[in-house]
């Protein structure tokens, strides 16, 4: 569940770094009131953390994903 929720942050994050880099407009800094605003700051430190646990993907062994309808 944890891989999931970080993976989410971590595209969210991709697209708002996309919309810096494409129209120089920042959606957490447009949102939250300024990139200084303590909202957006708790925002990219929550999104940077999920980066940070997403590197831990790359290094894992492949695991068997468990079906959870019942079928093996």
């Amino acid at each position: 569940m944890l891989d999931r929720i970080s993976l989410i942050l971590v595209v969210i994050g991709a697209i708002n770094w996309g919309s810096i880099g494409l129209f120089k407009f920042d959606i957490v800094a447009w949102i939250c009131g300024g990139q200084g605003a303590i909202l957006s700051r708790i925002i990219y430190t929550v999104v940077a953390l999920a980066g940070i646990w997403c590197l831990s993907l790359l290094f894992r062994e492949n695991e068997v994903l468990e079906v959870h309808n019942g079928e093996q």
